[in-house]
């Protein structure tokens, strides 16, 4: 498929919806797809056109957007790729986002511009998530796996740029590229953990870019009609519900270890948050627990809003939808990966997901 504008912006939009609050902003999503059309001809193809040994690297930002001293330019997204294929014996044949999200969607189609290599409809995961191990399609599970990453970012005029690169198992490779952002005012570009094709196949989410567009398509539709129209019909199409629909208010929100971490209530319904919304209750009692979507809406358009973009008394409908809906990668399977949720959020996760 090749790429072009209303492509583009059916991806992020979609992506937005997917991201659950989470998954990078619709502005700089549209900021990367843009500069990839700019530089080239981008493409993406089915997980089903590569050879099973076929090298795949995941591409990702890596850190708090509400940050306010984040630098990440589209070049450095190029850079990082660069600096992984430095320490490669081997050429990629493709590269993966690592979630679906405002900006997460386009993942990889500035390096499909700039390399000529496609991205893959098989990211990590079909909907984003907090944590690096969240999106490493369990490969934080073998031991013997040695990850190769790279991470640039930071503003050179702040003394902040850096550039990294790291071999070590995923969870320690991870920590260390949070803590990269942290240094770097907040946000890193990331190029991590090749794997050949048929492990994609297994373990990650073939499909959900295309589920992406396709729910972009129908918001594009849809919100000449307006926020209730957008949200009914995105519900029945993720077999979800509208479970929410005013004024935010009690917003709390802090930027922590690499991460945005808060609450906010709109109506009788509670959110919490750590970058994508965790939890939704009702009067104490859950409503949804991620991987759940919970996504906010724009109360006029419909257009996604993330959890780093919410302002007190702003107007947003509230979409749940359950997590049978979506396309998910194998990190979404192991209970593990969700103990740092419950010890950062404080908020019981595992017996909601695994009971």
């Amino acid at each position: 498929m090749d790429i072009n504008g209303e492509i583009i912006e059916a991806m992020i939009l979609g992506g937005a919806v997917l991201g659950g609050g989470g998954g990078g902003s619709i502005a700089e999503g549209r900021r990367i797809g843009h500069a990839a059309l700019e530089l080239g001809r981008p493409w993406l193809v089915s997980i089903d056109e590569l050879d099973d040994n076929d090298l795949l690297a995941t591409v990702s930002a890596v850190g708090a957007p509400a940050a306010k001293e984040r630098f990440v330019a589209p070049s450095d997204f190029i850079e990082a790729t660069k600096l992984l294929l430095d320490h490669l014996d081997h050429g990629l044949s493709g590269f993966i986002a690592s979630e679906n999200g405002g900006t997460s969607t386009v993942h990889g189609l500035l390096q499909s511009a700039v390399l000529g290599v496609p991205v893959v409809d098989a990211p990590c995961n079909g909907r984003a998530h907090p944590t690096g191990v969240m999106g490493s399609m369990g490969l934080s599970s073998l031991p013997e796996y040695l990850s190769r990453q790279a991470a640039v970012g930071g503003n050179p005029e702040s003394g902040r740029r850096l550039q990294l690169y790291v071999e070590a198992a995923v969870p320690a490779a991870d920590a260390l590229v949070r803590q990269a952002a942290v240094q770097a005012g907040g946000m890193v570009a990331v190029t991590r953990s090749p794997v050949p094709a048929r492990y994609v196949r297994e373990h990650g989410a073939p499909g959900a870019i295309v589920q992406a567009i396709q729910l972009g398509r129908i918001l594009m539709k849809e919100r000449i009609a307006g926020g209730r129209a957008v949200a009914g019909r995105l519900a029945a199409e993720l077999r979800g519900d509208v479970i929410a629909a005013g004024e935010i208010a009690a917003l709390e929100l802090e930027t922590r270890g690499g991460y945005d971490v808060g609450r906010l209530t709109v109506g009788d319904i509670e959110l919490s948050f750590l970058n994508e919304y965790m939890t939704a209750e009702k009067q104490g009692q859950r409503v949804a627990t991620f991987p759940d979507l919970i996504t906010t809406l724009d109360y006029e358009d419909g257009t996604p809003r993330a959890s780093a973009q919410l302002q007190p008394s702003a107007r947003v409908l509230v979409l749940w939808a359950p997590r049978e809906s979506l396309i998910l990668g194998a990190g979404m399977r192991d209970p593990a990966n969700f103990k740092p949720v419950e010890e950062i959020l404080q908020r019981p996760i595992l017996r909601y997901v695994f009971p």
